[in-house]
């Protein structure tokens, strides 16, 4: 197995919903086939589907909640930072942790979408993004 994330699914309960809430934030639709919306998303995708159909194609349980993982979006700036995270509130997200220094000496926040997949904003000087926003470990 190569070691690559290609596409992330996000189970959500109303995707036009979610899909009006991502929109908000600035993303593009890139296709939207079968009630299923897909942002590209730098080098890979991310998904909107059916929370049920989602566990029910994976057979797996739904307990609801949180799942054990938060997505992360690094940006350039402590300012980007405070921006995205005010432009995640203004289209509805809830904020769980203000825009605050790090103990590794970034500042992030993090926000919450309607259907409670979290996602912290970090600058992260110690992972500086490429120019195409990509980002990578430091040689070493």
């Amino acid at each position: 197995m190569e070691q690559r994330i290609s596409i992330v699914t996000l189970g959500v309960a109303d995707v036009a919903a979610s899909r009006r809430f991502y929109e908000a934030l600035g993303w593009s639709v890139g296709m939207d086939v079968e009630e299923t919306v897909f942002f590209q998303a730098g080098g890979m995708l991310v998904v909107l589907w059916d929370r049920e159909k989602l566990a029910a194609d994976g057979g797996l349980e739904d307990p609801g909640g949180w799942g054990g993982m938060t997505l992360a979006h690094n940006v350039r700036s402590d300012d980007e930072v405070d921006r995205v995270i005010e432009t995640a509130r203004a289209a509805g997200a809830r904020i769980t942790s203000q825009p605050a220094p790090t103990f590794y000496g970034g500042y992030a926040g993090v926000f919450v979408d309607p259907d409670g997949h979290p996602w912290e904003i970090a600058c992260n000087p110690g992972l500086p993004l490429a120019d195409d926003g990509t980002i990578g470990l430091p040689p070493g």
